[in-house]
């Protein structure tokens, strides 16, 4: 009788912004109690099994929420994990949709999935309950692994920021890294797993050429990686004065944005454009 998997903890308050109202010294180790859905028929040996196991656990510290992985196994072509929802709160809490994320023993992903967890009903304070999560075979992102020294863990949403490039690191005065700071946090994230382009300055040079620079938006949970990009500039008269291909080879991490300056040279400027007013959108092919 033992454990598969890893324990992962993270803030309540981080995850459901719950805490105990009363001070608890922050050292202080707080023991979890076995707790079963009211819905589950547990066997007597497995319950003797949960039991051991759950008295095995390392003891919690105030205000945490753990996942402490049991099993891990393969149905199909989807995973199930069996792990203890753990809470050091002394009241009980309740779940909503809660994304989880499955790492093997390298901190790889594994697997990752949005799942509805007000099924567990409220766990207790101070409890541990046994659940099992079942991760349909489109979330998978390994086909191999080892099923030990495995992690189930919350993924906590955070927040969108600025990436920027190397070249833009070290070219960039503070006071303009300070202003794109700032843009980026005034703006509302891209939805979840939604990529996109917003202009930021767009002007003409002295030989014709529009210097469009623009940032690249990625709200999804996996960096992107962008080798051709065609895009089309339309102006304040709502025509579109400028489009072409670009080539590149340009990393934009998860959940961030990082700006960047297409210039389209005088030959694919298809009018004198209006600036007052613009935006630039990817032609679709």
């Amino acid at each position: 009788m033992k454990r598969q998997g890893n324990d992962s903890v993270v803030s309540s308050n981080d995850l459901l912004q719950e805490s105990n109202n009363q001070a608890i010294a922050t050292d202080a180790s707080i023991d979890t109690e076995l707790s079963f859905h009211p819905t589950w028929e547990v066997p007597t040996e497995q319950m003797y099994v949960y039991r051991f196991l759950n008295n095995d656990l390392a003891p919690l510290k105030p205000n945490q929420i753990s996942l402490s992985g049991i099993e891990l196994r393969q149905e199909g072509e989807s995973l199930v994990v069996v792990a203890f929802v753990r809470n050091s709160l002394d009241k009980g809490i309740k779940f909503n949709d809660v994304q989880l994320l499955l790492m093997d023993a390298e901190k790889k992903p594994i697997a990752r999935h949005t799942f509805d967890m007000s099924v567990l009903g409220e766990i207790p304070g101070r409890s541990s309950r046994p659940w099992m999560f079942t991760f349909p075979a489109a979330s998978v992102m390994q086909k191999e692994f080892s099923s030990k020294d495995w992690t189930l863990a919350f993924e906590l949403k955070q927040k969108h920021r600025l990436d920027l490039h190397e070249s833009w690191e070290e070219q960039l005065s503070s006071e303009d890294k300070e202003k794109l700071n700032k843009l980026v946090d005034s703006l509302e994230a891209p939805k979840e797993g939604e990529v996109n382009f917003m202009g930021v300055q767009a002007k003409l040079s002295d030989n014709g050429d529009l210097h469009a620079t623009i940032l690249i938006r990625n709200g999804s949970t996996k960096n992107i990686q962008l080798q051709q990009v065609p895009l089309k500039v339309i102006d304040a008269t709502d025509e579109v004065v400028a489009q072409g291909g670009f080539q590149l080879e340009l990393e934009v991490k998860a959940n961030t944005s990082k700006p960047w300056t297409f210039i389209f040279p005088s030959s694919m400027i298809t009018a004198t454009p209006d600036l007052s007013k613009w935006k630039v959108v990817p032609i679709q092919n």
